[in-house]
């Protein structure tokens, strides 16, 4: 099982949420932002280090919010999620087609990927 970090990045109420590209396996699905962790990478390392080569911009590594497991045709994640602020830079998409930035209620506005899907639910009593 691969093991893979979500950033939930809250401003003014409002949660950042990022489409898959056109080139993606699960191309327009929306996702929180994140990756795989690398050898020897703590999931806090993991996650600065994504959201800064995907958005090119930096943040702080929170909370743990929580987990999903799911099972795609290519294998098993384990997606974990760690609250998230942003400290600095400009958004730039660089792995992402869109980015938005969404209240809890609007979520489900939105067609997640599968493994995202449990997060959005718990979020939604979150926010």
């Amino acid at each position: 099982m691969r093991e893979v970090t979500a950033a939930i990045i809250v401003k003014n109420d409002q949660v950042l949420i990022a489409q898959r590209a056109d080139n993606d396996k699960l191309a327009g699905k929306w996702e929180f932002p994140g990756g795989k962790i690398e050898p020897g990478e703590s999931l806090q390392e993991c996650l600065k280090r994504e959201i800064n080569e995907e958005l090119d911009v930096e943040i702080d590594v929170l909370d743990f919010f929580g987990e999903s497991i799911y099972t795609y045709q290519t294998g098993s994640i384990k997606l974990m999620a760690f609250w998230c602020k942003w400290i600095s830079g400009n958004f730039t998409l660089k792995v992402h087609s869109k980015i938005a930035w969404a209240h809890s209620y609007e979520l489900d506005l939105y067609e997640f990927a599968p493994a995202d899907i449990p997060l959005v639910e718990k979020l939604k009593q979150s926010l």
